[in-house]
This record gives C-alpha cells, structure tokens and sequence, in this order.
C-alpha cells in the first residue's frame, strides 16, 4: 500500500514537524486542522486545511471539523471493493491513507486539583477517537499514528519501501490504535462514575476500567511451568519500582520483581540511610548506616542464611566499597537510587547480578488490587504511617529515646513482613524476623530463633507486632528472650490482660491505634 495522503491533528505535537517534513519529502500530501495545521505552516510545511478539503468550515469552537463524509469516507473506504471505489468517485471523495492522530489531553486534565467538570467535558475528544478507529479498523488499507515513538521506525519504513508499509506494520499500529482509544475511553469513565455517584462516592467506580502497557515478557512466571509478563501502569507514580532502569545482568524473572518491589517499598520509606536484604517477598535483615557499607553489614548479620540469592536496596548512593562486600554473597538483585562509578565498574566483573537503579520518590499506587477466582479485590495501598500524636505508652515502664527509635523502625520494618510478622530490632538495625505464620507465638518464636542462629543477643533489645495479641503468650515469648520494649497497635478484647502482663515482665509497651497485614 503507497502512501499517498497524510491527515495530522495531534494534540501532543512532539515530533509532528519533523515527521510532516519528511512526510513532504516522500512527496505525500498533508491535510491537517487547526493548531497543527498553524505549527506546520509556520515550519514552512505546505498543508491543506481540512475545511478547504471537505468545503465545509470547521463550527461550534471546533467541536466538528474531521465528522465528515469527506474524511471518514477517504479513511474507511476499502480499496479492493469497486462498490467503495464508484461510492468514492461519485461523491469526490479522495482516500487518506495515514492518519496521525493523538487525542485531547483529558488524563493530564483531570489530573489538575482544580480541575472542573466543565474542563474535563472540553477535553473529551470525539473527531480523534473517531477517526483513530476508521483507520485501525481500515487498517488493510489505511495506517494510523498515535504513538510519536513510532514516527522514527514508520519514517524508515517508508524511505525504505518507497512510501508503503508492510501489512504486519498496520496491523501493529491498529492494534496499538485501539488500545489507545480503549484507554482513553476507560478514563473518562473511570472520572464520570465518581461524578455520577456523588458526595457519597467511596473512590470506586461502579464499573472499573484498568490500563497497562506491557514493558517486558519474563523469563518464567512464580514457578518454571508458568509463563509470565510485567505490565506498566500508563502513569506511574514517583518513584516506585516500575521506573526503574536495569543497568546490566540476567533478564528479570516473575519473583525477581516482586521481590524488588518488597525491598524498595520498605528502604525508599526510611528517611535515614538504610539497606533492605528480602527473600521471597520478606525483609530478612533491615539496618540504618551512616554509610551503605554499615547498613548493608548489619542487614546481612540478622540473616546470613537467608540473605543468600537475596534482593539487596538501597536508599543512598552505593560505592565500591560497598559492592566489593555484597559480592562475597549470591546476589539475585541490587536496588539503588544511584551507583558511582567505580561501584558500576566493580559490579560488572559480576554480569549476572541484575542492576537495578530506581529513582527516590514517595509515590504509590492509586489502588492495590489481587486476582482471586473470577473477580478482583481492590483497596487502596496500605500508605499510613505512624502518628507520632497518636503513640500511646499504656506501661507503667517508659521506653527511653533510643527504644522509641528502634521501636519506630522496627514497625516500619513489621508493615513489610508478611502476617503473622515479628520483629526484633536494636540500635538501629533487625536482630530476628518471624514472618508468614499461622499464629502469633509461632512468628515470635521463629524470630527469636533467627536471631539466636545469627548469634545475635535480644537481650535489651525491641519488638514490634504487625497487629495486636489476642492473648498474652506471645508477650511471655518475647519476654522470656529479653526484650526491653514492644510497640503493637492495641485493640484486642484482652489489651488489659497484654499490659498486665508487659507490667509484670518490667517492659515499655507503647500502642500504635493502626496495623499493617499483609497477606
């Protein structure tokens, strides 16, 4: 198929000149409309105004320019059909034969705070989608633009097939055609649902419709015989996992990502310089350091057993020093805002480590949701962090300044570690982690034994719970191992029967109000 005909109206106009420029120069003739038609022009770019090519002038403040036989006849007639052909002749219709089409920007709109109804109504496209659709759906004859990352590789295609383009390449961009609408289409409604339902809206839409790009197949899924992908949201956050950049080392696979994301959500939520170690979706040692090197150590000292083949984070640059002594272990993953160069240089002596660099950021998720058998839960992240106001010692034992600090990582730390999740910390770094049990006590216990293992001393040191204790036996655990604090979010029917028993044991028990599970 020689292109013959362009048709440009883009509302991103990034690369719109110099792709009409070269358009021109394969000698294809462009028609275009309004603010582009005004950017082509004065980049002194013939173009045919589409009011001059229909007859008819564009009305109601541009609402209606391109809803016209004359455009939509010339994009969806077909080519091989004579019956199109006569319809196309009888009615002075010429056929357009690209249409580079991008769409009113409504997701930067309604992104605004300030933004009204009024606004997000204006910015609902309808010529664009319309004429997006003609052509994906005519895409045999036709090719459509919505993607200015495409321009270069279409622009190549074309000087290389003197003005045609494969069928795979229409294909191809119809594809992406149609999921550009889709997604368009699924954020206006997305929007207009929590206007529809009004003061009382909870934040869900009644029907919810979800957009993401696929960024890279994988290598396996959670296991070998499971096939898995990584897709993007259109919009991600600041600085979560997904904007990072892999700097070298084997491809990602399906837990590789998890675990990273576990790992970064835990040390970018640390103000002070920090290192992250997880296995299986669990921190295995969390420690704070003045330097990378000190809080990596630390980290690894909690649990050298399971640190082996474990994702490694960092909040802070990491040096040569650094990296010279994570490689004397199996590393699956590295995690850092930033490496210096020498780091980089001394990592590459180890290719298979995958590099990871992400930029710092307090961004999350706009929803957590889980697959569980024909549906989908949906919440809102669990983002809430402690309310120093809302800390409440119910002891008659105060926790001193530094326990109040190991208290506060160490729950910070417990937000992380799948339920049941206990967690031992002193001066500022993990002693013991009891992860993933069915019950409280069993997590204590666990905790408890880690740490000895390590041949780490609990004596003096702090506990946090993700949740509160039904009962005071796992206290009695954690006391039997000497510990000097706990911090707990309260709540239970027996909370009287818990401070009885810190009161007995001698230790500073401080309520929290808030838990974090995490199934």
């Amino acid at each position: 198929m020689t292109i013959q005909r362009a048709l440009i109206s883009v509302s991103n106009k990034q690369g719109a000149v110099d792709l009409a420029r070269a358009l021109r120069a394969l000698k294809i003739e462009i028609l275009s409309t309004g603010g582009t038609a005004l950017l082509l022009r004065d980049a002194g770019i013939p173009v045919i105004e589409v009011a001059n090519f229909t007859g008819f002038p564009e009305m109601l403040d541009g609402r209606v320019k391109t809803l016209h036989p004359k455009i939509h006849g010339g994009i969806l007639a077909r080519r091989d059909l004579r019956s199109h052909t006569d319809a196309m002749a009888m009615h002075g219709i010429s056929p357009i034969d690209l249409v580079v089409v991008n769409l009113y920007p409504f997701r930067e709109t309604i992104a605004n705070p300030e933004c009204t109804l009024e606004d997000a109504i204006e910015n609902i496209d309808i010529g664009g989608p319309a004429m997006v659709r003609s052509a994906a759906k005519n895409h045999r004859h036709v090719a459509v633009l919505t993607d200015p990352a495409d321009y270069k590789p279409v622009l190549s295609e074309l000087k290389k097939g003197k003005g045609n383009l494969s069928d795979a390449t229409r294909f191809r961009l119809a594809v992406k055609a149609f999921s550009h609408t889709a997604e368009y289409d699924g954020a206006i409604a997305n929007y207009l649902s929590g206007i529809e339902a009004g003061p009382g809206f909870d934040g869900y839409p009644q029907r919810l419709h979800l957009a993401f790009t696929k960024h890279q197949g994988l290598r396996y899924g959670e296991n070998p015989h499971q096939s898995g992908a990584f897709y993007r949201e259109l919009r991600m956050a600041e600085g979560v996992l997904s904007q990072y950049r892999q700097l070298q080392g084997k491809e990602l696979s399906y837990n590789n990502i998890a675990d990273s994301d576990a790992a970064w959500d835990c040390v970018r939520g640390l103000a002070d310089g920090a290192c992250v170690i997880v296995k299986h979706a669990n921190p295995c040692g969390v420690a704070l350091g003045a330097r990378p090197l000190e809080a990596y150590q630390a980290a690894f000292a909690t649990d050298p057993t399971s640190a082996f083949g474990g994702i490694i984070a960092f909040n802070r640059t990491v040096d040569d020093a650094t990296v010279a002594a994570l490689l004397g272990q199996f590393v699956e993953v590295l995690i850092a805002p930033e490496y210096t160069p020498a780091a980089l240089e001394a990592l590459a002596t180890k290719g298979n480590i995958r590099v990871l660099q992400v930029p710092l950021g307090q961004g999350h998720n706009g929803w957590d949701m889980k697959r569980v058998g024909g549906g989908l839960l949906v919440q809102t992240p669990d983002t809430l962090s402690l309310n120093e106001g809302a800390l409440r010692v119910v002891t008659r034992t105060q926790p001193t300044p530094q326990q109040m600090t190991d208290l506060r990582l160490a729950f910070h730390v417990a937000h992380y570690v799948k339920s049941n999740a206990i967690v031992f910390c002193s001066q500022g770094r993990t002693l013991g982690i009891g992860a993933g049990q069915m019950s409280r006590v069993d997590s204590t216990r666990i905790a408890r034994r880690k740490a000895e293992d390590a041949g780490l001393s609990l004596k003096g040191s702090v506990a946090a719970s993700d949740a509160f204790f039904p009962f005071r036996d796992g206290l009695d655990v954690i006391a039997e191992a000497g510990i000097s604090a706990i911090i707990q979010p309260g709540g239970s029917l027996k909370d009287n029967e818990v401070i009885a028993a810190a009161d007995e044991h001698g230790l500073a028990m401080v309520f929290t109000g808030i838990r974090h599970f995490r199934h």
